[in-house]
């Protein structure tokens, strides 16, 4: 939420002397930190988007958006049905409410004519994920899926090298995303998205479905045939619990100053995930003090709670294999507790292939040669990696759906939600493929 904080702060200025032409106008449906992210574009891009509306059931942080974006008391909301009840106030929504609500809420909106940029997962489920498919399509409405990684310059330039054809047709695909143990403990361990039961998605759904929309698009035009998975929750269970080691960590731990884990090093010490940790306590101000988030560690908030003593459900590892109608095949692995966080990537075609890593900032072209000293000659690739999330990923995908709303010439990264589908078939079937410890033909 800082990071979002000094963004709006920036822009101030901006929004004060950039002129408007006309901007689209957003409603933002869920004030989490991923909406107001995109409601963010806003500030300092004024001629191109202005947010005129926000539905948010809890009270703290409606009054957030509504004085981050100095909305009138009237168009501000707290369900669904109270907006849609009456005039269109916007062109466009941005849906990020939890992933279980995701069709509940987009489903009105398509019928009262927004278009609608819809965090992923598109659902929970592929009988969902095919129903906003089909209504989206009957009523001639835009969804386009946060699929952000899409849009960072490390991806697209790597999509642009392929559809050239610089290493022919793509044999193999392999792909990992790292979880940081920091992450995997703060989201899917301790946080909202650590059941399926509660957050309604997967570990792989919730987090990862980007990353399989990355290997299906790299291999656009051939459709995924077959997956198998496994994987499960292997580390962050009780039986793996430190010798002496308590339930709380600020309450009745004696490792809190040595675990790696510890509530009191990650959040009070090196304040890391703020947005999730103190979202219990927003109604006590923006910038709670030191003494009001220990009491919050120390009584009911999830975050204060061992790792090894939470209820969490989800895997903290998987491996998932496709088969592609060409006969190509690809892999993702997802690999929590991991010292670096990074996502990596190594294509394998005909004629050459391509490696990297994200965070790096270039990618790696590689060609047979025998008359190289190796056998094989190089070409680096630099691109740009900003300091925005997801490899400046995110400000791109809103620029991005602005001109698709438009009318406007789509980038090569735009998805439509026809396309999104698949990535998100193939993560339902590796999750029933886990379960069942079978193939899955799609």
């Amino acid at each position: 939420m800082r990071q979002l904080e000094e963004h709006i702060a920036q822009g101030e200025e901006k929004r004060s002397t950039q002129p408007k032409q006309n901007p689209i106008r957003a409603v933002i449906i869920g004030a989490g930190h991923r909406s107001m992210l995109y409601a963010s574009y806003s500030v300092s891009h004024a001629d191109e988007l202005e947010i005129v509306g926000v539905v948010e059931p809890d009270d703290v942080r409606r009054k957030i958006a509504m004085d981050a974006y100095r909305l009138p008391p009237e168009r501000c909301y707290t369900s669904i049905e109270q907006m849609t009840a009456g005039p269109l106030i916007a062109d466009v929504a941005f849906n990020g409410t939890m992933d279980y609500l995701h069709v509940a809420t987009t489903l009105p909106l398509l019928e009262a004519g927004y278009d609608v940029l819809l965090e992923k997962p598109i659902g929970v489920s592929e009988e969902e994920v095919r129903e906003l498919q089909a209504a989206a399509n009957r009523l001639g409405r835009t969804v386009m899926i946060c699929h952000e990684l899409r849009f960072a310059p490390f991806y697209a330039e790597i999509r642009k090298r392929i559809l050239e054809g610089a290493i022919g047709e793509i044999i193999n695909m392999q792909f990992a995303e790292n979880v940081s143990y920091h992450h995997i403990a703060s989201a899917y361990v301790r946080g909202k998205w650590n059941s399926q039961k509660s957050g309604g998605s997967s570990m792989l759904m919730a987090k990862c479905c980007h990353d399989l929309d990355l290997m299906v698009w790299m291999k656009a035009g051939i459709r995924p045939k077959h997956v198998s998975s496994m994987g499960g929750r292997m580390f962050f269970r009780e039986e793996q619990k430190p010798a002496g080691a308590g339930t709380r960590c600020l309450v009745d731990c004696p490792l809190v100053d040595s675990c790696e884990y510890s509530a009191k090093k990650m959040y009070l010490e090196l304040n890391l995930w703020g947005a999730y940790v103190w979202h219990g306590i927003e109604h006590l101000g923006e910038r709670p003090t030191e003494e009001q988030k220990r009491e919050s560690l120390c009584s009911d908030n999830p975050f204060g709670r061992c790792v090894w003593a939470s209820d969490n459900d989800v895997v903290d590892h998987q491996a998932v294999v496709v088969e592609f109608a060409d006969g190509g095949t690809g892999t993702f692995s997802l690999n929590g507790n991991t010292a670096k966080p990074c996502r990596r990537l190594h294509l394998v075609g005909t004629r050459g292939e391509i490696e990297g890593v994200l965070e790096d900032g270039f990618f790696t072209l590689r060609y047979p040669d025998l008359s190289a000293p190796h056998g094989y000659r190089e070409e680096q690739v630099s691109v740009d990696v900003t300091d925005n999330m997801h490899g400046g990923g995110d400000m791109r995908l809103v620029t991005d759906f602005l001109r698709v709303v438009r009318g406007e010439e789509p980038s090569l990264s735009t998805t439509t939600l026809d396309d999104s589908v698949y990535g998100h078939f193939v993560g339902f079937a590796a999750d029933r493929s886990r379960v069942g410890g079978h193939q899955v033909q799609l």
